[in-house]
C-alpha cells in the first residue's frame, strides 16, 4: 500500500524519489525555499481545498512532512 504523505507512488521513477531530484536541481538556498514555500502553501490550503477531515488531515500532514524535511537539511548544513 502506498503512502500518499511520505512516499506517494507516483514520485518515485526508478531509484530516485521526486523531491531527490529536485534537491539535486537547486543551490542549498533554493531547496531550503522549495520546502519552506510547499509547507505554507499545505498549511495555507487545508482547510480551503478539503470538504473533509481527512483531506484536511493529509495536508496537514504534507506540511509536517516538508518542515521536517528542511529541519532535516538545516541541521545538517
Amino acid at each position: 500500500m502506498s503512502d500518499s504523505v511520505n512516499k506517494p507512488y507516483h514520485y518515485n521513477t526508478g531509484n530516485i524519489e521526486c523531491i531527490d531530484a529536485i534537491k539535486n536541481s537547486m543551490s542549498l538556498v533554493e531547496f531550503k525555499g522549495y520546502l519552506k514555500g510547499n509547507a505554507i502553501k499545505y498549511l495555507w490550503r487545508y482547510d480551503k481545498k478539503h470538504q473533509t477531515r481527512q483531506g484536511r488531515a493529509e495536508d496537514l500532514k504534507k506540511a509536517v512532512w516538508y518542515i521536517e524535511k528542511l529541519y532535516e537539511v538545516i541541521n545538517n548544513e
